[in-house]
């Protein structure tokens, strides 16, 4: 018996509640009439929430698995549809009420008699997603974290994830709009802010640091704050400008493998101006250091 109600969810029979729903909302959010400027897509969309109306009730779901593709007189609903809309009837809402409100089905068809009130008195579920951007700290994406966010009228905080990267996708249940006892879902499409300190360079990051040019000849332990703490680092003698020095397991979170990149500093040194050195050591200097 065919049951093309499935195929327009693209999905299979056996499909679980779940699946039906997730189903539902790929498709709603492909075909929504402000996101696909298709001229076809107002009709697709309409299809699949006049599907997803019925087989998310657990009711007419059993009423079309025992009737099948004869409720639309042996048609595929794609058809069914079609013909209703260029008979002039493009309310499916109003067609599939009729016949889900409480009656007779033959073999060729749903024929006979009226159909009876009550039923299938509810509209084709809308979409109550909603879909927002939204910037979140340098060190939030790096570290995870909590992050206030407004939306739909509302402030509320979300949970980030460390290591999420700009261009990502979170989901946040039941943030969406909310109609009928039902709400739907939120989804952000993460941007991280830059960060005048460190640059993130696949999962590693890397940040500037002074050195001073005693340290850079001579070497010196100095203090840097990181992300997370307070560290030292010992540089050596001959530090050239640019240098990097690695602290293994301080960068941002894979989270794919679970597994944090490295931290990154570089030096950056910094020369002392030659009218506050000490005027013998400015003759000594330019008496022995090299020119080239």
């Amino acid at each position: 018996m065919a049951k093309s109600l499935y195929e327009t969810l693209e999905i299979t029979e056996n499909a679980n509640e779940s699946e039906i729903k997730k189903a539902y909302r790929k498709l709603a959010r492909q075909y929504h009439p402000d996101v696909n400027k298709d001229p076809k897509a107002e009709d697709k969309f309409k299809e699949i929430n006049a599907a997803y109306e019925i087989l998310s009730d657990k009711e007419k779901k059993q009423q079309y698995d025992r009737h099948g593709d004869s409720m639309f007189g042996g048609q595929n609903f794609h058809d069914f549809s079609r013909s209703q809309r260029s008979a002039g009837n493009a309310d499916l809402d109003e067609i599939l009420r009729s016949m889900f409100a409480g009656g007779g089905f033959s073999g060729g068809g749903f024929g006979g008699g009226g159909f009876g009130g009550g039923g299938f008195s509810q509209q084709a579920q809308p979409n109550l997603d909603i879909e927002t951007n939204v910037t979140i700290p340098f060190n939030v994406s790096i570290l995870g974290g909590s992050h206030s966010i407004s939306v739909n009228g509302e402030r509320f905080d979300i949970k980030i994830p460390a290591g999420v990267k700009s261009g990502e996708k979170m989901r946040v249940k039941g943030k969406g709009h909310a109609q009928g006892g039902r709400a739907g879902d939120l989804f952000l499409k993460i941007a991280v802010a830059s960060n005048p300190e460190y640059v993130r360079e696949g999962d590693d990051i890397v940040k500037n640091f002074d050195v001073s040019l005693y340290a850079a000849l001579f070497g010196e332990k100095i203090s840097i704050r990181t992300l997370e703490k307070e560290i030292k680092l010992k540089i050596p003698q001959n530090t050239k400008n640019g240098q990097r020095f690695r602290v293994k397991e301080m960068g941002a979170m894979n989270r794919k493998t679970k597994v944090r990149g490295d931290l990154y500093l570089r030096a950056n040194i910094i020369l002392p101006n030659v009218e506050n050195l000490d005027e013998s050591l400015v003759e000594i200097m330019k008496e022995k250091l090299p020119k080239e």
